[in-house]
């Protein structure tokens, strides 16, 4: 806490500073996009290349200039009282501020990202958190929480019945017990659910965790530091299709363009793809539907612009392999075969071979 309100408080020096110098005020963020960001395999994850966009005070930049500076405000008033904020909250505290008001929440969270980018800091150590669930998890874990009284609290991830255990939005105060082989971690709640209904982690001694689509940041934190602090192996299983490989693998793997100033705490560089791979839709017959327009774009930018695709021949050949063939897959397709295919066959067999996983 005392390191962001060190920033916080620095940051509004200088710019006091330069108003007492009758100076234009400015405050510099590094560029969030996937072209200023780069691939080091050593390191895992996108980090900026260092190009920055500068906002000046002007007459045409007043109102956004104002915003950041009151989101700062607010920021350090959360983090001297031990608070939070939902983004949501934020843009409705903003309602307060007259002119310098939010018109639509879109406009907050940009802020609060510039926040994030200008500072180097996560949203959550800045007191604003998600409104999203940050994931669900099911097996061979015990977390351990702390209670209302600041007491251990053993959470048995074995012992949800047809539930399973809810990833807090803040996971850093987490400990965690386990003698898992590996950690599943699935695109579809579908998939999951399946999977922990059949307890499929008492087959084959793992943690299933559920992403729900491109994995929230607590997700992929809480998967992060179970891999790093446990030594234990990640694979993604996700839809055989451009957004399944190129936004939600991609994410889990190294992060993203726009959260380049922080993916080196929300990624797991670690982490392998078992699947569905475009092979997969061959050797397993899988039913599929046709690449639509959006999907072949979106796989032909990748093999243009993106960094780990660009490192990773494999991934160019799976790729050209998705177009030519024209057609996508879904995890759940598997159950063509049966609905329990997944769990007797697909699985089993895949994870004989993990050494095949693409990177």
């Amino acid at each position: 806490m005392t390191e962001v309100l060190k920033e916080i408080k620095s940051e509004a020096a200088t710019i006091h500073s330069k108003i007492i110098k009758k100076q234009k005020p400015t405050m510099s963020f590094p560029l969030r996009t996937l072209g200023n960001v780069k691939y080091r395999p050593e390191h895992g994850f996108f980090e900026l290349k260092g190009h920055k966009k500068v906002r000046t005070l002007t007459v045409n930049t007043v109102k956004t200039f104002a915003q950041t500076l009151r989101l700062m405000s607010l920021s350090k008033e959360l983090v001297e009282e031990d608070d939070i904020a939902t983004k949501r909250e934020a843009y409705y505290v903003s309602k307060n501020w007259e002119e310098a008001r939010f018109d639509e929440q879109d406009e907050s969270d940009t802020v609060i990202d510039d926040l994030e980018a200008l500072f180097e800091m996560n949203r959550e150590q800045l007191g604003f958190i998600p409104e999203e669930k940050g994931g669900e998890i099911a097996g061979r874990l015990v977390v351990i929480d702390k209670d209302d009284r600041g007491k251990p609290l053993r959470i048995d991830c074995t012992k949800f019945g047809s539930g399973a255990y809810s990833v807090p939005i803040s996971v850093e105060h987490l400990k965690f017990e386990t003698d898992a082989k590996f950690v599943l971690a699935i695109e579809t709640a579908g998939m999951f659910q399946r999977l922990a209904k059949h307890a499929y982690w008492k087959k084959a001694n793992c943690i299933l965790v559920s992403m729900g689509g491109v994995p929230t940041r607590a997700c992929r934190r809480f998967v992060r530091r179970l891999a790093e602090e446990k030594k234990i192996p990640v694979y993604a299983f996700v839809d055989g299709d451009p957004y399944g490989i190129g936004n939600i693998y991609r994410t889990l793997k190294v992060g993203s363009g726009n959260a380049a100033h922080i993916n080196k705490y929300f990624c797991v560089p670690t982490a392998r793809y078992l699947g569905v791979t475009p092979q997969d839709i061959i050797d397993y017959k899988l039913p599929t539907h046709p690449l639509k327009e959006v999907d072949i774009k979106r796989a032909q930018d990748a093999l243009k612009n993106d960094p780990f695709i660009l490192h990773h021949k494999e991934w160019q050949e799976a790729f050209k392999q998705m177009i030519k063939m024209g057609v996508r897959a879904e995890q759940q397709a598997l159950a063509k075969h049966g609905l329990n295919y997944v769990i007797d066959k697909y699985l089993p067999e895949k994870l004989r071979h993990t050494e095949r996983f693409l990177p």
